[in-house]
């Protein structure tokens, strides 16, 4: 195991978003036929358009976040320990606005992050 934290900080990474695109074949809603890979790329757009896809973002598509709903996707962005259902693509702007600024200015600035509420 190797512990990469100080380099992934020295390259200018400082958040994380976490899309569910998990599609299971059961009676439960997934967020796969919940707009969950439309959500992704509707992420991921908005941080390019920004420039900051991948230069102080990671996106990740990951399975089951564990807020399952039939009306929309989960995501999940640390290290400000925030938690969204419901999402839907065309959400994403504010969502991501409302959490990284305007045009991304406030990546770093690590929100509300206390997990005792």
């Amino acid at each position: 195991m190797e512990d990469r934290t100080d380099e992934v900080r020295e390259h200018g990474f400082t958040d994380h978003v976490l899309v569910c695109t998990n599609s299971r074949d059961s009676e439960y809603a997934a967020c796969a036929e919940a707009h969950g890979p439309a959500v992704y790329d509707a992420v991921k757009s908005w941080l390019r358009d920004r420039g900051v896809f991948w230069s102080h973002v990671y996106v990740a598509e990951t399975s089951c976040l564990g807020l399952c709903s039939a009306d929309g996707a989960a995501i999940a962005i640390h290290p400000r320990n925030r938690w969204y259902s419901d999402v839907r693509p065309e959400d994403v702007p504010e969502l991501l606005r409302d959490e990284f600024g305007e045009e991304a200015d406030a990546l770093g600035q690590r929100g509300d992050v206390d997990a005792s509420n």
